[in-house]
């Protein structure tokens, strides 16, 4: 049993580290690495192997989301989504679960910081190739065209997809670049953070860059950082000039409208529709997994140039929630995000090694840009991209091991 457990131990250890490396490739990866990890820790578990798990910050609002879930399924019109959509659910829990019992040492984070970080490379490298070439040398994908603008897509079925595996990826790699390492470490780690940033802006997608932003500003500020806030202002400053003239007219076409301008005619009238079908359903919406099986009854007037499909999503994770399982839904996993960011935050203070502690910022920063980014995405209901934000919820939990424990006086 001891070698059993030493195993299925090993396997999970590398599952662990190929996770993000392989949302890059292909979905059917991901899916793999997951399932093997899960099945593997759970066979520990049940060995008797998994003593260290004692719950995390998380549960409770997750049992909650989770409950608020099951219940919402009266109103759906496909009971079947509604199953799929909670063993969703309880794939995520154990993601975030496996990790924090799971992470062993500083080896093993290592490991699972450069998995981040090359998964973040070959995807911007992919992007470039693919751009450059017309296809990404990985799945053959053909840029898309949008304004008169290519954009890049990589691996992903669409340019919106790579920015939103790309934005928390930017700012965690170059987070550890400025105040983790030093030397050629520190080179290194630094151009490969800012490939990650170029495979952003191939993606021309605005709210991907705009999560970058802000996690790179949060980390900027948290650290009293003067070159890197000075860095980001002047970026800022000279975006508007050099800007694509698609861009530009695109800016002025709005009236410079920044809520249009980053969301657009479409995402605006998917949120009308979106905020009718929580009025008709607002206590615990039309059923988790059935918001873009139930949109279309709830369209409203739809202008010439916002005209949206029957079957979308809301794009927005707070609005797409609550029209799923409603506002009990809603504070459910709002509850959960609060629950994660007060205790990142205790983590990352208590933490005495100024190494983990760095790391413990960019976490948070890279759990920023993922949040930040679905304020236009429905990030949190991709099934490629959300093991993404599982993964950092685990990990950026996981640290709390790292925490020294008081001595106990002996009297």
């Amino acid at each position: 049993m001891a070698k059993f457990i030493r195993f299925a131990e090993q396997v999970a250890y590398w599952g662990i580290v190929g996770i993000p490396f392989s949302i890059a490739i292909a979905p059917a990866f991901t899916s793999a690495l997951v399932g093997i990890t899960m099945v593997f820790f759970l066979a520990k578990w049940v060995a008797g192997g998994v003593r260290n798990y004692k719950g995390s910050a998380i549960d409770l609002a997750f049992l909650a989301l989770l409950g608020i879930s099951l219940v919402s399924i009266v109103n759906a019109v496909s009971l079947e989504a509604s199953i799929k959509g909670i063993l969703k659910y309880c794939q995520y829990a154990m993601i975030f679960i496996i990790l924090i019992a799971e992470v062993k040492d500083k080896l093993h984070i290592k490991r699972m910081v450069l998995s981040m970080a090359l998964g973040g490379v070959l995807a911007s490298v992919d992007a470039g190739w693919q751009i450059a070439f017309g296809k990404d040398f990985i799945r053959g994908n053909l840029p898309i065209i949008n304004i008169g603008l290519m954009r890049a897509s990589a691996a992903f079925p669409n340019a919106n997809g790579l920015g939103v595996y790309l934005a928390p990826l930017a700012p965690f790699v170059i987070g550890l670049a400025l105040y983790n390492l030093k030397g050629k470490a520190k080179v290194a780690t630094l151009i490969a953070g800012l490939l990650i940033v170029v495979g952003i802006v191939m993606t021309w997608s605005r709210p991907a860059a705009l999560g970058c932003f802000l996690a790179l500003l949060i980390m900027g500020i948290v650290r009293r950082d003067k070159v890197l806030l000075s860095i980001l202002v002047a970026l800022l400053a000279i975006s508007p000039i050099i800007a694509p003239r698609s861009i530009k007219q695109w800016a002025k076409d709005v009236n410079y409208n920044p809520i249009v301008f980053m969301c657009n005619s479409d995402r605006m009238s998917m949120y009308r529709n979106t905020m009718n079908m929580i009025s008709h359903h607002p206590v615990i919406g039309v059923g988790l997994s059935n918001f873009s099986r139930s949109y279309h009854k709830y369209k409203l007037y739809e202008p010439e140039n916002a005209i949206t499909g029957d079957s979308v999503y809301a794009h927005n994770n707070f609005l797409h929630t609550a029209g799923e399982v409603g506002l009990l839904g809603l504070a459910a996993l709002l509850w959960l995000l609060f629950a994660l960011f007060k205790k990142n935050i205790s983590i990352y203070r208590k933490l005495k090694d100024p190494q983990l502690a760095v790391l413990s910022l960019c976490l948070i920063a890279a759990l920023a840009a993922y949040l930040i980014n679905g304020l236009t995405e429905t990030n949190l209901y991709y099934a490629r991209l959300v093991p993404l934000f599982w993964y950092l919820v685990g990990f950026s939990l996981a640290l709390e091991k790292f925490i020294p424990r008081p001595e106990i006086q002996s009297h």
